[in-house]
């Protein structure tokens, strides 16, 4: 047992009992500890579970104090200060410090496109003692709270030497002021991550609300167990010999939905989205023209319906910051939300397109993108386009992904590439990363360049209201339009499965462990 976690332990111990285990199917292995050193869904999964934040949104995707008791900001809005709730500490029994708060948030700062906004207009990220933040600004920064709050590559607070570390390189430790402690000596990457209740933390009074609220504890440890073949999971949950399946192939539901001791239920009420990114840095979709034609062969409904499996766990959104969440909005999108294949070929004919090869990359170990590859191949060939579409691993993709050439320049060049995100991560110009246009190349792979995008993406980040920064959104589609940096699928809901001995499941964009209760 490292020292830290005996330490913990000795410093909480309880009366031994029987413990209360839940076994947890995650949706992929667990290899990279570090969430500010990756995007993946899996790596933020584990920090929910042993850090804690600042702030963080609420069911209703509303900014919530959390590790803070209060903020308050200065009359010009260039001062930020928060003030840390009493009685925080970290898994080796330190005292969570406002030093190690900032600490956290200049590293998020460097990686986290939400941090970078606010990195362009902060003076300092400091601590004016052990209790307080302060976040100085060199002109007002509307939507901080916002971006501070966001529970998707949120800025997780790690110790202050943690935090110290590079931001492009891993952090190694695991200690965390969260809910539950990371147990390194039972780590076994591909096969088992264990966490245990930490009896230190104290959770907020409010009762939980998204990820918002009291983090209540009621569960001694939490086992995940990763189980590759999706058959083999749902056969362990059928047999008990797991709790919970972070996602059900839609294959497998009907055999889960007669059982009366499984429920299934849907907690990311804002659903994932396929999208697919055209390669701007070439012909032909380096003219927009031919990125809309992509965007008006694309059946939103054809396609959501065939990821979600269920028509009813499908819906279209036109709207680019997801329909259903608080930036939502139908503006411009009247010319663009039905097929029409005549005007796409005329729009493909006036970018120039003369019937050479497009090449899709299709990684076939990924069902989900893969429906995406097939269904965009025909949709193209519906328009006369001549598809090459090549099948590869996922590993594969994301090498090639990066590279800007052609294929008629470089065999790893490539047209046109598909991948999944939730739909809380594209519903604000804070965290919709494909939908970034500066023209330096360092945006996402297909380098999409659009100044004037960039520029309203700025006027949101400024203003000061409610109010203009939904001019700013409505700007934002209006100019999406004429860009298409990238292409939406609809939206489709994922469902997961639990045993009926699980109860308090929050409705969360990932699945959280806190407030659960399970009966033996």
């Amino acid at each position: 047992m490292k020292t830290w976690l005996l330490a913990a332990a000795l410093l909480f111990a309880a009366p031994a009992r029987a413990e209360t285990v839940l076994r947890y199917v995650p949706l992929g292995d667990l290899r990279v500890l570090d969430p500010i050193w990756t995007s993946a869904a899996i790596t933020l999964n584990h920090a929910q579970m042993i850090y804690d934040v600042l702030v963080t949104m609420d069911s209703k995707l509303q900014p919530q104090l959390q590790m803070a008791e209060s903020v308050t900001t200065s009359d010009d809005g260039l001062r930020w200060r928060f003030v840390l709730r009493p009685g925080l500490l970290f898994h080796d029994g330190t005292k969570v410090r406002a030093q190690d708060v900032a600490a956290s948030i200049r590293r998020w700062t460097k990686r986290v496109t939400a941090g970078q906004a606010i990195a362009a207009r902060a003076t300092s990220i400091s601590a004016v003692d052990d209790r307080t933040v302060e976040i100085v600004l060199s002109r007002p920064f509307g939507p901080l709270l916002e971006a501070l709050a966001s529970p998707i590559l949120a800025p997780f607070v790690m110790r202050e030497q943690d935090a110290n570390t590079d931001a492009f390189v891993q952090v190694k430790s695991t200690v965390g002021s969260g809910p539950f402690m990371f147990d390194a000596e039972a780590y076994r990457p591909g096969d088992r991550v264990v966490y245990r209740k930490f009896p230190g933390y104290v959770p907020r009074a409010e009762p939980a609300d998204g990820y918002a609220g009291g983090k209540v504890v009621k569960l001694d440890r939490v086992e995940w167990k990763y189980l590759p073949d999706t058959s083999t999971a749902v056969s362990a949950l059928q047999t008990g010999e797991v709790d919970f399946l972070e996602t059900v192939p839609v294959d497998l539901v009907p055999l889960l939905k007669v059982r009366p001791d499984i429920r299934l239920e849907v907690l990311n009420t804002t659903g994932s989205i396929g999208t697919m990114r055209p390669n701007a840095a070439h012909k032909p979709f380096s003219d927009p023209r031919a990125r809309q034609a992509l965007l008006l062969l694309t059946d939103q409904v054809e396609f959501a319906a065939a990821l979600a499996g269920d028509p009813a766990l499908a819906r279209p959104c036109a709207a680019v910051f997801v329909c259903g969440t608080p930036y939502a909005t139908d503006v411009a999108t009247g010319n663009w939300k039905a097929p029409d294949v005549a005007r796409a070929k005329a729009l493909l004919a006036e970018a120039g397109y003369r019937g050479e090869k497009v090449v899709l990359l299709d990684p076939v170990d990924q069902p989900e993108i893969h429906t995406i590859a097939l269904l965009a191949a025909d949709a193209l060939r519906k328009a006369d386009v001549q598809v090459d579409l090549q099948s590869m691993d996922w590993s594969t993709v994301i090498t090639r992904r990066n590279t800007r050439e052609a294929p008629s320049v470089n065999k790893a060049g490539w047209d046109l590439a598909f991948t999944l995100w939730g739909g809380f991560s594209l519903a604000s110009p804070l965290t919709n990363t494909p939908l970034v246009t500066t023209c330096d190349g360092s945006n996402l792979y297909g380098w999409p360049c659009d100044i004037e995008m960039e520029q309203q993406r700025a006027a949101f980040f400024d203003a000061s209201t409610q109010a203009g920064r939904l001019a700013a959104i409505a700007a934002l589609q209006t100019r999406y339009f004429d860009v298409v940096p990238y292409v939406s699928t609809g939206i489709f809901l994922r469902q997961v499965a639990y045993r009926s001995s699980i109860t308090g499941v929050l409705k969360t964009p990932y699945p959280v462990m806190w407030n659960i209760s399970k009966t033996n």
